[in-house]
């Protein structure tokens, strides 16, 4: 069911069911002869062994109005680089491919750590990251959508509501993000995002006041979500984090460069399923357990730079207020599910707060120790600073890899 509240201090764009996405389209399709619109698509190879991407991109097929789709693959040889190459040659928009572990990708990476200015790390981040550099090498177009290669429930509506705030002229927004509710019909999903985020937001806003960042964050209904578009000039400015922070990171970035009254968030989705992470307790280096800890480091972080003070007593005091926050936010979304005839394993859950809360303590000794820890990828306006042809160079190893 649509509403019309809008909480926070970001705007709101609601699916009140009132325009069918055909007209979205036929909108999109005549503003984007004048702000041309890109896709871009950061992918692993085993997605492409998957049913989710295949859906996507005959979804995608149908898509009128994409000047461009870029794809980001990652572990990916050369032979599977070629079967890439045929997955996707069914697009019929202009596409690219970005082998990120080619020979050609590589050496403009080493080029790029030679000058202290490359991804510190492997994954999402770095692969977004050069997608981006692609996009302004490119040139083709204005505003670029992303999202995840493995959204078991799309469907094109999706990014015709993703783009359109950033597309139509008579909108101010540079940055959206999109929202919805994680499910797959039985049970309510989205852990992190219920159960760390929130309740670590509102257990920050006990210390630290009505901070503006943390009020920022408080107002995004879903801030880990994948999906999100702006405007070709945010992409030369973002630093964004190369770990599992990349979502927060982002939102970081996008404030720190805009106007609260250029960003956004709409409602893309009824419901939304894709893969789902394990919680990988007593293995804080993977899954749901690494996540949290990159996440709480990254907005630890954030709050450093705008004068927060951070103590081992005051991290301890976090820990045990957000668990005690995090375990009154259990109740209430247990009473959601069960109205609205959704599961939720309360063992399951306090399980995944007890990971939390150890991870969120974990986090702050380790920022603490490394103040400058978090990882983040110079933007590109510092890239083409310090190589000033290297959209040129990126561009080229992109067309021959694509030839």
């Amino acid at each position: 069911m649509g509403d019309f509240y809008q909480n926070g201090v970001v705007t709101t764009l609601h699916n009140l069911r009132s325009l069918p996405y055909q007209e979205l389209e036929k909108r999109l399709i005549r503003f984007s002869k004048k702000r041309p619109i890109s896709l871009i698509l950061p992918s692993l190879y085993s997605e492409l062994e998957g049913p989710a991407l295949s859906n996507i991109v005959d979804e995608l097929i149908k898509v009128p109005y994409l000047e461009e789709i870029i794809i980001g693959l990652d572990k990916a040889n050369k032979e599977e680089f070629k079967k890439a190459k045929s997955y996707f040659a069914r697009l019929p928009q202009h596409h690219r491919i970005l082998w990120n572990d080619g020979p050609r990708l590589q050496a403009l990476d080493k080029m790029l750590v030679e000058r202290n200015i490359a991804p510190s790390e492997m994954g999402k981040g770095r692969n977004a990251w050069f997608c981006f550099g692609y996009f302004n090498a490119s040139g083709r177009s204005e505003a670029v959508a992303l999202h995840d290669c493995d959204i078991v429930t799309y469907d094109r509506s999706m990014l015709a509501r993703l783009l359109y705030p950033v597309v139509d002229p008579t909108f101010n927004y540079k940055f959206c993000k999109g929202y919805y509710f994680r499910s797959d019909d039985k049970k309510l999903n989205g852990r992190v995002a219920r159960l760390l985020i929130t309740p670590l937001i509102r257990t920050l806003k006990k210390f630290f006041g009505n901070d503006p960042f943390l009020e920022y964050l408080d107002s995004f209904r879903y801030p880990l979500a994948g999906e999100f578009s702006m405007r070709a000039d945010v992409t030369k400015t973002i630093r964004i984090p190369s770990d599992w922070s990349l979502e927060i990171g982002i939102l970081s970035e996008a404030v720190r460069n805009n106007a609260l009254g250029r960003i956004c968030q709409v409602d893309i989705a009824d419901r939304y399923d894709h893969k789902h992470q394990t919680l990988s307790e007593g293995n804080p280096g993977s899954g749901l357990s690494k996540m949290s800890i990159e996440i709480s480091k990254a907005i630890f972080a954030k709050l450093s730079t705008q004068g927060a003070v951070f103590s081992k007593g005051l991290i301890r005091s976090i820990k045990a207020a957000y668990y005690r926050i995090a375990l009154d936010f259990l109740d209430q979304f247990q009473a959601d599910a069960v109205i609205n005839g959704l599961t939720l394993d309360r063992h399951a859950e306090e399980e995944a707060i007890d990971v939390f809360a150890a991870n969120v303590y974990h986090a702050g000794l380790m920022f603490l120790d490394n103040p400058m820890m978090v990882p983040t990828i110079p933007s590109w306006k510092r890239v083409i600073s310090a190589i000033p042809d290297f959209y040129e160079r990126l561009n080229e190893a992109v067309e021959m890899d694509n030839a």
